[in-house]
């Protein structure tokens, strides 16, 4: 259960999607002057060495953030500067988790809450975030954390909800516990990082979102290769409930190059909205 490292997949094609759309929705949020509480329901370590052992294993990073430069990719600025301000801050290469990037768009005004239970990553954590009395890093079941946290007094914010599935009930419970907590604070945005690994899962969550009852639910997804019954990711994406209303075009628009640049020949791509608004 508690075996997961993100280490060794840190800089990977799904962390590009993940923490692109996560960019995407902490700088709509700047936009307005009001605070906005960020949450983490599955922090990881915060920063990942991309020289370490774990990392070095596969080297996925180099399929992933590797392809990626701030010359070729215009479109990209924001996501990029945020990596780019990592590395600098570290001094050598490194790649920012979610909880990193969380942290980075803080505010005087803002807070955070960051969830995490593997025992090494929550020591790095708690030396990222020690001296920051905007973030409060807690070592609990994310799921449960959630739940028992919300209404937060800010009512604005992003939660990302990002579990190993290492346990096949992660799926289930990843949903169900994103429908009870918006019952709790509906004003919230949502985001759920999936793995395309059996696509039946996937179609699965899918239909459960489109019978919830909830209202503006968007997908974007980016596939390396084709769905197969073979072992291995071939693909991930994200599920929002409540995204801002500039994503969906801003996803449609960068989605198709980063699966030409990120996959192989049948690389592809979703941007969907499972229920309007």
């Amino acid at each position: 259960m508690l075996s997961y490292r993100h280490s060794f997949h840190a800089g990977n094609f799904a962390d590009v999607l993940k923490h692109l759309i996560q960019v995407e929705v902490l700088e709509y949020l700047q936009r307005k002057d009001k605070p906005f509480v960020y949450i983490d329901t599955h922090a990881g370590a915060g920063i990942y060495l991309l020289e370490s052992a774990e990392s070095s294993k596969n080297n996925e990073y180099l399929t992933g953030i590797g392809r990626l430069s701030a010359a070729d990719w215009p479109e990209l600025k924001v996501y990029l500067h945020a990596v780019e301000q990592c590395q600098k801050g570290a001094g050598e290469p490194v790649y920012p988790g979610s909880p990193w990037l969380g942290q980075f768009y803080l505010r005087e005004q803002d807070r955070a809450f960051l969830y995490e239970l593997h025992p090494q990553d929550l020591a790095i954590l708690e030396q990222m975030t020690y001296r920051d009395r905007r973030v409060q890093v807690r070592g609990e079941d994310g799921f449960a954390g959630l739940i028992a946290l919300l209404p937060t007094t800010i009512k604005r914010g992003l939660v990302v909800m990002d579990p190993p599935y290492e346990i096949k009930t992660d799926y289930q419970t990843a949903v169900t516990t994103l429908i009870a907590a918006h019952r709790r604070m509906a004003t919230a945005t949502y985001a759920l990082w999936y793995p395309v690994v059996e696509r039946r899962r996937i179609d699965q969550m899918e239909r459960q979102f489109r019978s919830s009852g909830l209202r503006n639910i968007q997908l974007f997804e980016l596939g390396v290769a084709a769905d197969t019954d073979a072992r291995g990711m071939t693909a991930s994406g994200m599920i929002l409930i409540n995204p801002p209303y500039t994503l969906k075009a801003r996803m449609e628009a960068v989605l198709p190059r980063l699966a030409q640049a990120l996959g192989n020949g049948s690389a592809n791509w979703r941007a969907e909205v499972l229920v309007a608004e």
